[in-house]
């Protein structure tokens, strides 16, 4: 796949995060991606025993890091850029009440990318969006590249995510599962 298109960065349709509410944020550029999850076992100690006994207690959140790249390089890039970060934002506030609660939690996004966060890698169109709640995100707007003179946006920046995957209880995965579809 060429990187660039008469010198425009490509855009990846399978490289989104879907913010309700908000918009699609299709990138131009491969993000940088940590994967995580872990189980937790609880120790037993026996009387006797010169180690403890390990019990399986549950499993750990599944948490995904995403590092977005972000680059000005046709006009408008920098008001799109703008906007994507702040869907980004927006993600991690509650909604407006809807009249019988305070306040709504803030959304559940969607997040495809190829398939190395689901799919299977022999068929290349199988990857089905992860269910991802934002768990914070940091942006700095480096000072040594050059910017736009309307909104200060610089030609590059980088906005870091931490999300945690969530699943409806009769959705929950399994080893099985996991081998197959990678969700």
């Amino acid at each position: 796949m060429k990187a660039t298109n008469n010198g425009s960065l490509t855009r990846l349709p399978r490289c989104t995060i879907a913010i309700p509410n908000a918009g699609p944020i299709i990138l131009n550029n491969l993000p940088d991606i940590t994967d995580s999850k872990d189980a937790i076992y609880n120790n037993e100690a026996i009387i006797g025993r010169s180690t403890p006994l390990y019990t399986y207690s549950h499993s750990g959140d599944r948490s995904i890091g995403i590092q977005m790249h972000f680059f000005v390089v046709d006009k408008g890039d920098a008001e799109e850029n703008l906007q994507y970060l702040r869907w980004i934002q927006s993600a991690l506030y509650p909604r407006p009440s809807d009249g019988n609660s305070p306040f709504v939690p803030p959304v559940v996004c969607q997040i495809t990318c190829g398939s190395l966060l689901s799919g299977n890698p022999a068929e290349k169109e199988s990857s089905q969006p992860l269910c991802c709640i934002l768990k914070s995100y940091s942006v700095k707007f480096p000072t040594e590249v050059a910017w736009d003179e309307e909104t200060f946006c610089p030609f590059k920046f980088n906005i870091e995510t931490s999300w945690i995957v969530v699943y409806a209880s009769d959705d929950l995965p399994f080893q099985d599962r996991i081998v197959k579809s990678g969700r």
